[in-house]
């Protein structure tokens, strides 16, 4: 006779630690401290096959992003609380073979078909070579086009009127999400030294903030590139509105498109992530050969605390970022330096990501009912855990956010940066 498991008996089994949030399901079963302050509820059957045929974070999203698992007591924009205590305790261990025979016969063997994933799902990894070689140009374009040409509505929203979509940089604690946005690019500027007339190539440049700061700040002639039309769209018509059409350029193409060179100054603010380790000689040589001597090169990426490199995990390759990587500042210094760059400058932001990330979340929650109508509830519930389980990632020093300053000295070694740094003042 088969023995009959509960799901929240299973589950708290399954667990590493044990459940550290509460859990209810559908079967009546739960587990967990009655007196935690956010409850998981597993509303249905199809919920539980996304579970067992995906044990851990990737079967538990599945579940949530097709409403067959709530949290109660988390707002789906920010479910910070409910993150929070999860990852501190959430990792499922992996059962004898016996043990899996019993636990699976117990919850029923029909489980083990696993459901259609939800549309907001990419391909996993292996599947993707329809699309083409991993971070050739097409396959590259489809995983920008997956992320960044949701909704430019949507993006407002959560964003902000600055529609900066990286890390910004806190002047003070109590500086809102728009100062600190405009304090990054700032920082941006100071640290390339923007003079009026110099020429600016911003790579991966999103909705154009960047070459739309360095113009009308800086007076500088600035080039954008994005592989997103959305975004490029978006950034012509925000520098058309702001009378930059003699000084700002904002193209749909791949930064390796870019035929010109002799800049004064290149930034990369973003788009090192998308790259992949092992072309990082070809896009530092790259971003090399597009300065003039004595140029200077800014490179905003996140990094993780080691320098090996590593995909970003099975929740954000598939919903987030496909085929995105990550290493070390270490590793970045090194290929700038392996490319003939002069490395004079390295900052991590960290602790401003996690601030970034808890002001994008905010939005998310007070636009919530409007974000949904543009683009579905599933779609805001990606955003809600990518963004809430980014911040804590960062705050717990999982993820770093690493500015790296570096030019192209001359043969002779006339040194291209001062005596101290001019950009703190």
């Amino acid at each position: 006779m088969t023995e009959t498991i509960t799901i929240g008996a299973a589950i708290n089994t399954l667990l590493k630690d044990g459940m550290t949030v509460r859990f209810t399901a559908y079967d009546g079963s739960e587990t967990g401290p009655p007196d935690a302050e956010v409850t998981l509820n597993l509303l249905n059957e199809r919920g539980l096959s996304y579970i067992l045929t995906a044990p851990g974070q990737l079967g538990l999203a599945r579940a949530y992003v097709m409403g067959d698992l709530e949290m109660i007591g988390a707002h789906p924009g920010d479910p910070y609380p409910a993150m929070a205590a999860m990852l501190n305790h959430f990792d499922f261990r992996t059962p004898s073979p016996l043990e899996a025979v019993r636990l699976v016969r117990g919850l029923g063997v029909e489980h083990l078909k696993m459901p259609p994933v939800p549309v907001q799902e990419h391909l996993p990894r292996w599947r993707r070579l329809v699309e083409g070689l991993r971070h050739s140009k097409e396959r590259d374009a489809e995983a920008i086009h997956h992320h960044y040409d949701v909704s430019n509505r949507f993006y407002e929203m959560v964003l902000g009127p600055s529609m900066t979509y990286t890390c910004a940089v806190y002047p003070t604690q109590d500086s809102t999400l728009e100062e600190a946005q405009a304090e990054k690019y700032d920082l941006v500027c100071r640290k390339l030294d923007l003079k009026p007339g110099d020429r600016l190539l911003d790579v991966g440049c999103g909705w154009g903030g960047m070459v739309r700061h360095a113009a009308r700040e800086y007076g500088v002639k600035a080039i954008g590139v994005t592989l997103s039309l959305k975004q490029a769209e978006w950034a012509k018509a925000a520098i058309d509105r702001e009378g930059l059409g003699d000084l700002a350029e904002v193209r749909h193409s791949d930064y390796r498109d870019v035929v010109e060179s002799n800049f004064d100054a290149v930034s990369s603010i973003g788009l090192t992530e998308h790259i992949g380790v092992k072309n990082y000689p070809a896009y530092f040589s790259f971003l090399r050969d597009r300065l003039k001597t004595g140029g200077r090169l800014l490179n905003h990426c996140i990094t993780r605390p080691h320098n090996r490199g590593e995909s970003t995990g099975a929740f954000i390759d598939r919903y987030v970022f496909p085929d995105g990587e990550l290493t070390g500042a270490g590793k970045i210094v090194t290929e700038a330096q392996n490319v003939g760059l002069e490395v004079q400058h390295v900052e991590n932001l960290r602790e401003h990501y996690a601030k970034t990330l808890a002001g994008w979340c905010q939005n998310l929650v007070d636009n919530w009912d409007a974000c949904v109508d543009e683009v579905g509830i599933g779609t805001a519930r990606v955003w809600g855990l990518y963004m809430c389980g980014s911040r804590i990632a960062f705050e717990r020093n999982e993820l770093q956010l690493t500015h790296v300053l570096a030019a192209k000295t001359a043969d002779d070694g006339t040194p291209p940066f001062p005596l101290r740094p001019t950009w703190l003042s």
